[in-house]
């Protein structure tokens, strides 16, 4: 079950509010879309005066509710952890909210037209489905809440393979609106659906990320893994997903988000080493040094992403502020930590100067000026030179963060980032001031950048869609592998048979549903009009689409004189089950969002990984697909065919 949608938690309000805006900008821009359509076409004076007024005022208005909704998407203190320890706010994202579907009567009237059945025996089925949906939209910020998610988005395949023919849609509108803009989308593809589930399945995993207590080395684990899950999905939802008609999920959003998503991952990897790495040894300051780089030159990618001109309009003003900050801060940490280095640490001794060599010779990305790298390292005055150099540079890096947080009025109210900001400036002018001779003449040199590495690469986890087991609501339509929205039959044929002197007259294969993969010529079977190729659905009036082979047979055998009556369905193109169509069908309607064939494969993969059911009609499938029809003399049965 979702969330209680009541509950007043901090971010249930925050959600509130964003739905509430959202359904204000949808207000506004239908008021915009008359206005401009009534200015068009009309040629009276004064009626045009009047429409360009109002549409000054409804385009002020939709200004100041985009505002408030930045804001919103800026409030990511509400979404980190109540520790008392002081951590780098990280960005989390807001779910896409969306509206009420009812799919109560178009699932009726395609189970009525399409399958025979009465729609109305299914509205329990559709009904579940519906309270899935429901729940779905208000997930829990755990992983009980990305199971959800993911439930809903596995329930999709099957809605996808029973009532989505590739012809025709369903005739419903799914609407979403988009998490940055708050801009209302709506399309009838499935795939629209899918891909904001996908959305919002790495949102949440952002604001999983976002609460842990990144004090503690569980809490860092579980951020990083959070953050890579995230990264993952919206890759997923890039490479599989194309022609969203929202922003948010624009190929150049995504890989912005992907980026994003990244360099949080490299910040909790550079504060776990912050926590295991003894902080008084040379070659563990170095590391962090360049951990610290690393961390520098992922923000910085990530600043310029957000930076781009189809980028930097919709994403807020605040996170491509917050991104410039810590790529500056963390510039100033990779240079603290090379000070720190080389004024703390004592000169090595004639067995450490051989491994600190190596490692210094990949520090710097050019090589400082001055004495050869052995008498720098042994030299206490060298290294106390390069060490004011670096201390400089960090100096400065520290205060462009500070004046680049002060420009967003946004960040000015976020206490916790100017606590980090103006602590690690501190430190660093204390330890500049420790080491400062009055005595010093020279004029500190520029100490080159750091190069950056580091020891734990961040992975991009795709959603693992088979960890959550999933059953198809709708299984009592049959198995999918003939009873599915892109395979049309003729209508059900009930047939009365007696058994002759030689049995029924027909071979039967497989199971679920059981197929006739033979009919002798003048037997009872083909007098009756049964055909190769014909399905049984029923035997004496009882539902035979799910039954086993034996079964079945157990059915027919059980007979007495009065003979018995079957129910069958021939696929239509073909009478026998070699024609029915394997391949996926793509789900879009011409103008609308377009499934890669990579998803298109994801989908029978998990088919197969996802419901133990499914695995009987893949199986009976290719089983009926090897098997050749015509031309086969009845006295040689198949290992797999019975004659009866």
């Amino acid at each position: 079950q979702g969330c209680d949608p009541f509950a007043q938690t901090q971010r249930s309000k925050l959600q509130h509010r964003r739905a509430r805006i959202n359904q204000q900008i949808n207000k506004e821009m239908r008021m915009r879309a008359g206005a401009e359509n009534l200015f068009r076409a009309t040629s009276n004076h004064k009626v045009k005066e009047t429409v360009a007024l109002e549409l000054s005022y409804v385009n002020s208005n939709l200004q100041l509710l985009k505002e408030e909704l930045e804001e919103l998407n800026s409030s990511v203190d509400v979404y980190q952890n109540d520790s008392e320890s002081i951590s780098v706010p990280m960005i989390p994202l807001g779910l896409k909210e969306t509206k009420e579907l009812d799919l109560l009567v178009p699932l009726k009237d395609f189970i009525s037209e399409h399958y025979g059945e009465e729609g109305v025996l299914f509205e329990k089925e559709i009904k579940e489905f519906t309270e899935l949906r429901q729940a779905m939209r208000t997930p829990s910020r755990n992983e009980a809440g990305l199971e959800l998610l993911m439930e809903y988005y596995n329930q999709l395949y099957f809605l996808d393979s029973r009532f989505f023919p590739p012809t025709k849609t369903l005739g419903v509108f799914f609407h979403w609106y988009d998490s940055l803009t708050g801009v209302p989308s709506h399309q009838r593809a499935l795939a629209f659906e899918k891909g904001s589930v996908l959305f919002n399945l790495g949102a949440l995993h952002t604001q999983i990320g976002a609460r842990q207590d990144r004090a503690s080395l569980p809490g860092l684990n579980q951020a990083i893994d959070a953050f890579q899950k995230a990264a993952g999905a919206f890759n997923y939802l890039k490479e599989n997903f194309s022609n969203a008609p929202s922003l948010d999920m624009s190929a150049a959003s995504l890989t912005m988000l992907v980026r994003l998503m990244v360099a949080q991952v490299q910040e909790c990897v550079f504060e776990k080493m912050t926590l295991l790495r003894a902080q008084n040894d040379f070659l563990a300051r170095l590391q962090l040094a360049q951990e610290a780089a690393k961390v520098e030159d992922a923000y910085s990618l990530v600043h310029q992403t957000m930076s781009q001109p189809h980028v930097k309009d919709y994403v807020p003003f605040s996170w491509i502020t917050m991104v410039h900050v810590k790529s500056e801060h963390f510039k100033a940490l990779s240079h603290y930590f090379a000070a720190i280095a080389l004024c703390d640490c004592p000169a090595p001794s004639d067995a450490e100067l051989l491994e600190q060599e190596k490692a210094f010779l990949q520090f710097h990305v050019t090589m400082p000026e001055g004495p050869s790298l052995r008498v720098l390292l042994q030299d206490p005055e060298e290294r106390r030179k390069l060490g004011k150099a670096h201390l400089k540079k960090a100096i400065m890096k520290h205060e462009e963060a500070m004046r680049i947080h002060g420009l967003c009025k946004i960040l000015r109210k976020m206490d916790i980032l100017q606590e980090v900001l103006s602590f690690a400036h501190k430190r660093s002018l204390s330890k500049y001031s420790e080491i400062d001779h009055e005595e010093d003449f020279f004029e500190t040199g520029e100490a080159p950048d750091i190069h950056p590495k580091t020891h734990q690469k961040p992975e991009i986890k795709s959603p693992n869609f088979s960890q959550v087991k999933v059953t198809d609501l709708f299984h009592r339509l049959g198995p999918l592998s003939v009873f599915s929205a892109k395979n049309k039959w003729y209508p059900a044929r009930r047939v009365h048979l007696m058994r002759g002197e030689n049995g029924f007259g027909f071979t039967l294969r497989g199971d679920s549903p059981v197929l006739i993969a033979g009919v002798i010529p003048g037997g009872c079977a083909a007098e009756a009009g049964l055909k190769e190729g014909d399905y049984i659905i029923s035997v004496n009036g009882k539902d035979c689409k799910w039954s086993k082979h034996a079964e079945v047979v157990q059915l027919l055998k059980s007979t007495g004189k009065e003979g018995v009556d079957i129910g069958v369905i021939t696929l239509q193109g073909s009478e026998c089950p070699k024609a029915v169509d394997r391949k996926s069908a793509v789900m879009s309607s011409g103008s609308g969002m377009l499934k890669s064939n990579k998803e298109n494969s994801r989908k029978s993969l998990m088919n197969s990984k996802s419901a133990s059911t499914l695995l009987v009609w893949s199986k009976k499938s290719k089983r009926s697909k090897k098997s050749t029809y015509s031309g086969v003399p009845f006295t040689a049965v198949g290992d797999n065919e019975a004659m009866y």
